[in-house]
């Protein structure tokens, strides 16, 4: 299956893992592998970037965006409506690889493939709805109106979790807008990018364009870094952990660049006592088990009240003990593999760590064989420092809760504010929530991971800044003007100012 999965998509032993218009040659450069979390095997080679290949790319992106910028938006959005089209045709064999690569289970490798088409056809309707506000001027005879102007090419850093789709939340929308997209994937996960970068570019080829998507796989330390400092690169758009979110972060304000960046996440699900059971019970294993916990909004705490403490965590042991863990390519596996040993390693600390603080394992606790581990449930109390930290791992915390108010400041209590539910079936204890909950997304009785490219994503606090996706998170990728047109007779001043001269 991988051989015929690489050839469908133009891989081969050894790929090139930089596009600037051409593929940049693989002799005399370092190369690294890609290996698989289900087997641990090597898929396939890649080489990496050296700092001419990156100058390369830069300097063909700015030539790109001079031309792409220029087209009319509507045009923009149909050479996507393209490329989305093109996805189609290559679903089911890019789901593969993204279910080979990183270990996701096949059916969420196609929602993975099936968000980039889904914010393809979001991009095409917005390339005819990038609105300004007109504005009431107090001066007569002017007129006032916010104008919004693509900002140039834009960097895009992307981790191994979400191979491709976060990539195309942040380069569909810019590309909408005009600018052009220079991306560094994660290194655990570069020919799922390259693939990707084959396919939307064919596109471009076919209609005789300058490439706009471009591609530049290297290390965070050396591409990251040159990204982040490059002021050519206007709007650094980063999807990682808090720590290198914050270095990030220094990089680009110190060239008083721009920055978007996703982060950590430590999201709790409140369970209510008049919460329907059946739901909650879906929404929660959902949330704590897809991607093997490796989602950003992977549900790592639960808050339950205590009327329904011990009957719905007898509910949730049960469905744990009944999930299989295996090969992602099985239909009825839903827990693959964490993407490496260091992951493992992690998860196996983080539950030393529970442990010594005084939680106690409900359930799981334990590596099984490779990659993979049983998810962890563990009873746990709000003085405990490892719950305030994201483990990517599926391990779960929960706490019991006598009062909304209760439930609310545990669910705020942690440094990351990314996504956050509540399941209840009561009006008040719902928009209580959504009142008070911190996080930059909120859900009633729905699960705190699968959110939907129509709304704009993204977290508060340590989470993060800015938005991605949908809602008017495009503007995040241009630059706002004012304009003000007189076409009067005369040059009367605001605020009632008098300058006159001869």
């Amino acid at each position: 299956m991988p051989k015929d999965v690489l050839e469908e998509l133009e891989l081969s032993e050894v790929n090139s893992g930089v596009f600037y218009g051409e593929w940049m040659p693989t002799d005399g450069r370092e190369l690294i592998s890609s290996h698989s979390p289900i087997d641990g095997k090597e898929i396939a080679k890649v080489a990496i970037a050296g700092i001419e290949d990156y100058e390369a790319v830069i300097k063909k992106a700015q030539e790109s965006f001079c031309v792409w910028s220029e087209i009319p938006a509507p045009e923009r959005g149909q050479i996507i409506r393209e490329i989305g089209d093109e996805l189609r045709q290559k679903k089911e064999a890019l789901a593969r690889l993204v279910t080979l690569e990183v270990g996701k289970i096949l059916t969420e490798g196609r929602g993975e493939v099936q968000e980039m088409i889904d914010i393809a056809d979001f991009a095409v309707g917005l390339s005819r709805q990038l609105y300004g506000l007109t504005i009431a001027s107090e001066r007569k005879d002017h007129f006032l109106c916010e104008r919004w102007h693509p900002l140039g090419p834009i960097g895009v850093i992307t981790a191994f979790n979400f191979p491709c789709a976060v990539w195309s939340w942040n380069a569909f929308i810019a590309a909408a807008v005009g600018d052009v997209v220079v991306w560094k994937p994660s290194t655990k996960a570069p020919l799922t990018a390259i693939a990707t970068t084959k396919i939307v570019n064919s596109v471009l080829e076919r209609h005789g364009l300058p490439p706009i998507f471009f591609l530049v796989t290297g290390r965070g330390s050396t591409v990251g870094n040159w990204m982040a400092e490059d002021k050519r690169l206007p709007l650094i758009s980063f999807t990682g952990s808090t720590a290198t979110g914050r270095k990030v972060y220094e990089k680009v304000a110190k060239r008083i660049g721009r920055a978007i960046l996703e982060l950590g996440g430590n999201n709790a699900a409140i369970v209510s006592d008049k919460a329907d059971m059946r739901i909650a019970l879906k929404g929660v294993a959902f949330g704590a088990l897809a991607t093997a916990g490796q989602r950003c909004t992977t549900t790592r705490r639960l808050i339950l009240h205590e009327r329904i403490y011990g009957e719905f965590l007898d509910k949730l042991i049960k469905v744990y003990k009944g999930v299989k863990i295996g090969n992602p390519f099985e239909p009825d596996t839903l827990i693959g593999p964490l993407i490496d040993e260091e992951a493992v390693k992690k998860y196996e600390e983080a539950v030393e760590r529970a442990v010594a603080e005084g939680g106690r394992i409900l359930y799981g606790g334990k590596r099984l064989e490779g990659c993979y581990v049983m998810p962890t449930i563990i009873e746990a109390h709000p003085d405990m420092e490892v719950v305030r930290e994201e483990t990517f791992a599926p391990i779960l915390y929960v706490f019991k809760y006598s009062t909304i108010e209760e439930a609310l400041e545990l669910n705020n209590s942690v440094p990351q504010g990314l996504s956050s539910a509540i399941f209840t079936n009561d009006l008040r204890e719902a928009e209580y929530f959504l009142a008070h909950s911190d996080c930059g997304i909120a859900n009633v009785n729905t699960s705190t991971a699968g959110a939907e490219i129509g709304g704009a994503f993204g977290g508060e606090k340590d989470t993060g800044v800015g938005r991605e996706a949908g809602s008017d998170a495009w503007k995040f990728y241009a630059r706002r003007q004012t304009a003000t047109v007189n076409y009067s007779e005369d040059l009367p001043l605001a605020q009632g100012v008098k300058f006159d001269i001869e």
